[in-house]
């Protein structure tokens, strides 16, 4: 695993920052949580790859308020001009 952030899925809709950082905390520093709230999705760093290692194999298909997880990598975000829009 190259980096320190992590992509996290299926997060039931009443889950707060504080909620995530609990549960990632477990494994080691929370740098920074940024859920979107009533998506059902957030971004949770690490302080270290290993540690974003460590919480991916821990709690991906983890139960989580009755909602298995979701996680993996964070993907870089994609250049909006490679996929035809266009820029003004």
């Amino acid at each position: 695993m190259q980096g320190s952030k992590l992509y996290v899925g299926n997060i039931i809709y009443s889950a707060t920052s504080d909620d995530l950082k609990e549960l990632f905390a477990q494994y080691g520093e929370v740098k920074q949580v940024n859920l979107m709230e009533g998506r059902g999705y957030g971004f949770v760093e690490m302080s270290s790859p290993e540690e974003a290692m460590k919480a991916r194999d821990a709690l991906n298909g983890s139960d989580f308020k009755g909602r298995k997880l979701k996680v993996d990598e964070a993907r870089q975000p994609k250049d909006r001009e490679k996929k035809g829009y266009r820029k003004y």
